[in-house]
Order: structure tokens, then C-alpha cells, then sequence
């Protein structure tokens, strides 16, 4: 999909993790997409992606970089999010088998469980149906991803796992998350779904 003058802004979190993977993702989906790890960075965006990677490195890149207060105050004020992964973890209001003292910028109301699905070497890939996407199943690639132990009433879950029968995407208003990466496959329909939530088209 070409960039257009009334493309969306979509900024990548640049601490950690796959920046340049989401960049050409949201490119390809139609959004001028810009890396983002300053908090003034955060006023020229319409959306964030927080990227997979390792949620604990995140945490304190972070805190390093003076991004945890502004972010749960850009997300509380309603700026869409979308998180793979470790952006998973990140949007969670809790989280379970975190280290000492983690803490995330929270959005969704989920308990998500950190390296649900186990080591590196435990990665997999699997075909996941999720609502709100049309077509095909979509091929997932799971690297030590969590999972969602509990979501709350206002949570939509999108898809499941059908081998853990796990919850692996969720949507709550303006704010999407998925265990698994969709930015290493070729497959730009997550970054379809979340330009349309950044536009309010969904």
C-alpha cells in the first residue's frame, strides 16, 4: 500500500528490539512510520508500535531514557499502541514470572505470563485465525513469547493457540497486542489492523 499524504504517523519504539522490522512492515501497510526514543518524540506521533525483543532490557531502557512516566501517560490519554511480544508484556497491567521490582507501561487490563511458551529454543511457528482479520490464517512466529493468562471484561480477545490453547492477541479500544512477531513474515495484515485503529476506522 503506498504512502499517501494523509498517511498516519506511526512511530517505532527504538530502545531494543525489531525497530527496522516494524518500520518496513508499517511502510508497506501504509503509514509513514519514524523510530521514537526521546519523550518529546512522542507528541509528533498518531500511534506507537513497542516492539518484541526482551521485556526486562525494555524496562530499563526505559527508565534510562525517561520513557516509562510519559508513555503510560501518552497510553492512559488514549495514544493507539500496538505491542508484539515483549510489547506484549509491556502493555499488561500485570504480569506474572517478571524479575524483581518489573514494571511495564500497562494499558490493557491482562495478565500476561512472561516466556509462556519457554525458551529460545522452544520458538515455533503456527497458523492463528484472528478476528478482525480477514483472509487466511495468519503465520505466527512465537520466539519465547508470553501468553495471556486473564483478560479482563473490556479485553477482546482476538486469538488463541491451538496447540497451548492460549490466548496470543488481544484488543482493548485503541491498544492491540500479540505474543507472537508479525513483523518477521511478509504478512502486513496486524500492521493493516492497527493503521485502521490509529485512523478510528475500527
Amino acid at each position: 500500500m503506498p504512502d499517501t499524504p494523509t498517511a498516519p504517523v506511526v512511530g517505532v519504539l527504538a530502545l531494543q528490539g525489531d525497530v527496522r522490522e516494524h518500520v518496513r512492515a508499517l511502510e508497506q501497510a501504509g503509514a509513514r512510520a519514524i523510530a521514537v526514543r526521546r519523550p518529546e518524540e512522542l507528541e509528533a506521533v498518531d500511534g506507537l508500535v513497542i516492539p518484541g525483543g526482551e521485556s526486562t532490557t525494555l524496562w530499563r531502557l526505559a527508565v534510562s531514557f525517561d520513557m516509562l512516566e510519559p508513555m503510560r501517560k501518552m497510553l492512559s490519554a488514549g495514544l493507539p499502541a500496538f505491542g508484539s511480544c515483549a510489547g506484549m508484556i509491556m502493555l499488561a497491567d500485570r504480569l506474572r514470572d517478571g524479575v524483581a521490582g518489573q514494571q511495564t507501561f500497562g494499558g490493557i487490563d491482562m495478565t500476561v505470563r512472561r516466556n509462556a511458551f519457554g525458551r529460545q529454543v522452544d520458538s515455533f511457528e503456527s497458523d492463528i485465525r484472528l478476528t478482525g482479520v480477514p483472509g487466511p490464517p495468519l503465520r505466527a512466529v512465537f520466539i519465547r513469547a508470553p501468553w495471556v493468562e486473564q483478560a479482563g471484561p473490556g479485553v477482546e480477545i482476538l486469538g488463541t493457540d491451538s496447540r497451548a490453547d492460549r490466548i496470543v492477541a488481544v484488543r482493548q479500544g485503541s491498544l492491540l497486542a500479540t505474543s507472537f512477531h508479525p513483523e518477521l513474515t511478509p504478512d502486513t495484515r496486524i500492521h493493516e489492523l492497527f493503521i485502521d485503529i490509529v485512523k478510528g476506522n475500527t
